[in-house]
Order: C-alpha cells, then structure tokens, then sequence
C-alpha cells in the first residue's frame, strides 16, 4: 500500500513549496488585482452570453403545396382619391380576385396629408332604400324593389338596387361602366358627387390579403377593373381624365407573420412622378421562412428581395393599365431560424478557459517583471546599471 501511494506522490504535477520560501512583491499584487477584474469581467461576459439565445440558420428545400399566406400592406396614394382606388389579385393558378374589400380600410387624406375620414367601404356609396321601378315598369301589390342593370341582366329574376350592383353586372358581362351619371341608382347614391366632393385628395389604404402560395400578382389601380377577351379594362375610363398620379408611399408591405429580426426592404419606400398615368412595377422574389423560437413557438413566414421598375403613359402597352403593381414569385429554397441556448458544458469549457488562460498569462508577467527588477537590482549593487 505505502508502495502504491508512493508512486502517486510521484505522479503530482504540482509540488508545494515550503511557505518559508515564499516572496510577495507589489508587482505581484498590482498584477493579481488586474488578472482578477479581468477574469471577473469575462466571466459575467460569458455568462451573459449563455442566459442569451443565439439563433442558428439552416436552408432546406420548400416543400409545402397547397397552403395560402397573407400579404400585408399599407400603401399611401398622395394624388388618388379614396373612391377611385381599387385593389385587385391574381395567380398563375388562375384564381382572381377584383375590387378586394374584404380586410380593407381606406383612409382619405388631404394635400397636407391630415386624415379626412376613415372607411371600410370600397368603391361607391351605400344604398339609398329609395324604390325605384322594376325594370322600368311599375312595382305590383306585394312585390319587393328589383332596379333594372341596363341590359347587363343574366336573367329576367336579375336585379340591380345599388350603382355598385350595376358595375359589377357590368363587369360579369365584360362591359365598362364609362357613364355613371347615366345609372339612376349611382345618381341617387350620389356617387357622381361623392367622386367630385375628394377631388384633389389622396387616399392612404392598408389591409391584408389572403392568396394562395404561388407566383401572382395583386396591384392598386384607379378605377375598377375587369378583364375581357383576356384583357384587363377599367370601368371608370370616362371619369379618370387622364390625370391620375401614381405617386406612392410604401408604409409597410410584409408577406405573412413578423418575426425577430426581419427586415422588409420597401418598407418605408417612396416613389413620385411628375406625369400621370404610369406604371409602376415591383419584382419581388420571396424566400419562405421558418422561425422557431426558444420556447418551441414556430413562425411561417416570408422575407424577400425586390427590384422596381417604372413605364410612364408613353412607353405603356394600350391595354396595360396605370397603377402600382407588384409580382411575386417563390423561391424553391427554404431558410430555417431557431433559437437556441449555448450548452451548459460549452459554457464550463469557455469559463475554465478564461480562468486558465488569464492565471497562466498573469504569471508569466509576474514572473517577467519580478526576474527584471532582480536583474537590475544586482547590476546596481556592482556599479554595472547606468
């Protein structure tokens, strides 16, 4: 046994010196002082960083099908009033959607910006419950309102009560609506008036739409707009004059949920013109995101890129239509986020690392700057030191 314990003693890399030869310096203590602050400052550093998530990234590739996003925006239009600008959507899968209300709020605005009146409504004005002649004869004992559509009927049952019920029959036929002062219903809503009364304004819209998650587009046009013979046609060509500016403020425009960290490149983006009736184009290319947060919690999201492009009346094709457009399509790659926490036995090893190192530096100061003074003591004692 004496044998065994014998051949550990041997074994220890840390012999002891006798106390009695021990020599403490100033230097000595000033260097411990400093090497003790900072082993003190890293190692609240380190375990700052280790209470701190930090967020891993992975990129895989985007296999979902058949889901749908939300598209948010917030647009302001300077020079469109708020009773001719219209929102429109549409894919390559062939799913359209024209004059989107639904999720909508418009917010009329003066030359100064000042907000006039908040709305929910889109395009024209609610209905006057004022009966009007079916069809151009007389209402019958019992027999409820049914206004004429102006030969846009499908059928004899068809009515029309309001101006935007017209419009849209309208539209179901692929005809433009360009007199509007002719329809009795839009003259009794007022909606000739109610055009002319926001002449001048602008008109600050905001929303979210829900589409499907392939490549499409959705636009902001003034007027409303239909297609026929696959081409796409405003109902209000009569009313628009050729003076509508296109002249834009992008608040915000974000593609599905906010997550930390994202960054929104038109957010903020501000694009005017002097002539009228342009055509101002947004390329957008997203990249789906995924960001799971430290307690588990996942984010399905989007970020993108953009590039822009602007056609004033001139350069435009006869059938394109003045407006802000904006094209989007998906990108195959997937980028994953996840926050996570440093591992415990990463933060021991960094911790052990701090405390090692700066013991080991502190001493080959310590015993630098003690040999040194040693060194030139002696050559002062022989007269050796000038």
């Amino acid at each position: 046994m004496e044998s065994v314990i014998h051949k550990l003693r041997n074994l220890d890399a840390y012999p002891k010196i006798n106390d009695d030869f021990f020599s403490r310096t100033l230097s000595g203590g000033v260097i411990t002082l400093v090497s003790s602050l900072v082993m003190l400052f890293l190692f609240f550093s380190e375990f700052r960083l280790y209470l701190h998530t930090v967020t891993e990234t992975k990129l895989s590739v985007d296999t979902s099908r058949g889901e749908t996003f939300q598209i948010n925006f917030d647009v302001t239009f300077p020079r469109v009033p708020c009773s001719l600008l219209s929102v429109d959507s549409m894919d390559i899968s062939g799913e359209q959607h024209l004059d989107i209300k639904h999720n909508i709020t418009k917010k009329r605005i003066n030359l100064h910006g000042d907000v006039i009146e908040v709305r929910q409504d889109g395009i024209g004005a609610p209905k006057i419950e004022k009966p009007l002649q079916r069809h151009g004869g007389r209402l019958e004992h019992g027999e409820t309102y049914c206004g004429s559509c102006y030969g846009a009927e499908m059928s004899d049952d068809d009515c029309c009560n309001s101006c935007e019920e017209v419009r849209e029959a309208y539209r179901k036929k692929g005809w433009a609506l360009t007199y509007p002062d002719l329809i009795d219903q839009c003259k009794r809503e007022g909606f000739i008036q109610k055009i002319k009364e926001e002449e001048g304004e602008g008109c600050s819209i905001y929303g979210a739409l829900e589409v499907n998650k392939v490549a499409g587009n959705f636009h902001f046009i003034p007027g409303k707009s239909f297609h026929h013979s696959h081409f796409q046609v405003h109902d209000l060509l009569a009313l628009q004059k050729d003076s509508y500016n296109v002249s834009h403020r992008i608040n915000r425009l974000s593609f599905g949920a906010h997550f930390p960290g994202v960054v929104n490149p038109l957010d903020g983006a501000e694009m005017m013109h002097v002539k009228p009736n342009g055509m101002q184009q947004y390329f957008i290319k997203v990249v789906p995101t995924i960001y799971t947060k430290i307690k588990g919690h996942t984010v399905n999201s989007n970020q993108y890129s953009v590039t822009e492009h602007y056609k004033d009346a001139e350069w435009m094709n006869p059938d394109a239509l003045s407006g802000v457009y904006f094209f989007y399509d998906f990108s195959p790659i997937k980028v994953v986020f996840k926050e996570e926490h440093i591992s415990f036995l990463h933060f021991m090893t960094n911790v052990c690392a701090i405390i090692g190192g700066i013991f080991t530096m502190a001493g080959i100061v310590d015993s630098f700057i003690y040999h040194g003074q040693k060194a030139i003591k002696k050559k002062v004692a022989i007269g050796k030191y000038r």
